[in-house]
């Protein structure tokens, strides 16, 4: 999650409201004199506490950047994963009803119908631990411990494969040197060079088409537009 240094956030705690500026933004002191700039400006606000400032900065980056001090093995996570996990993702991470399968889908990117998971394609494994820190369990979001996350986080590297070892401890120390299997397979957005010959600074607005639109097909013509007969009966 990409933070910029003029950024701040009012928030309204304790009947107050207060700038907020990420504690790990780079150029930190000048991100909060402008916010405190600003919200004086606007007659509103205070700079935020630390302990404010805490509350709200949780985000995890690639790098291990956000991290708490923490640890779990596979193992613990397991017990975790069924108690709180396992109604809506399934005991072995394969979904249950159209909640979201977090294990297998190796190999089927470039399939007509591939399988997203956690194992077949997130990049960075910060984006496991920092969602099931602010979201998960459904329903009673941020009831987890930080210990536990650990656990239930490399409890899902185990069920796709990526560790081996059920008693493996995850920690902030070792986090970073966990690599996921699709890591390589993204890219910064590159639009602004791959696509820059289909820009236009003077796009057209009206009558843009030199010649009118023809139809190549009708959907009744494929047989997907029942006829009076075929159709139906709606009470």
């Amino acid at each position: 999650m990409s933070r910029l240094a003029n950024l701040f956030v009012v928030a309204v705690v304790g009947g107050l409201i207060c700038s907020i500026v990420p504690s790990t933004a780079p150029a930190q002191k000048m991100a909060a004199s402008e916010a405190t700039k600003a919200a004086a400006k606007i007659g509103v606000g205070r700079p935020a506490l630390p302990e404010e400032i805490k509350a709200w900065d949780t985000d995890v980056r690639p790098d291990g950047t956000g991290l708490p001090v923490g640890k779990g093995t596979a193992k613990q996570g397991d017990e975790i994963f069924q108690a709180q996990c396992a109604s809506c993702h399934g005991e072995f991470g394969q979904g249950e009803g159209r909640w979201p399968v977090l294990a297998g889908g190796a190999g089927t990117l470039k399939a007509d119908r591939p399988d997203k998971t956690v194992g077949s394609f997130w990049p960075d494994l910060s984006t496991v631990f920092d969602y099931i820190k602010r979201a998960m369990p459904y329903g009673n979001a941020r009831s987890l411990s930080n210990d536990e996350i650990y656990a239930l986080t490399a409890y899902l590297l185990t069920m796709n494969d990526i560790i081996k070892d059920e008693n493996f401890e995850l920690n902030e120390r070792n986090f970073a040197s966990i690599k996921m299997p699709n890591a390589t397979a993204f890219y910064d957005d590159d639009r602004e060079a791959t696509e820059k010959q289909f820009w236009n600074k003077e796009p057209c607005m009206k009558n843009c088409r030199s010649t009118q639109p023809k139809v190549v097909g009708r959907a009744i013509s494929v047989d997907v537009t029942p006829d009076n007969k075929a159709g139906p009966k709606v009470d």
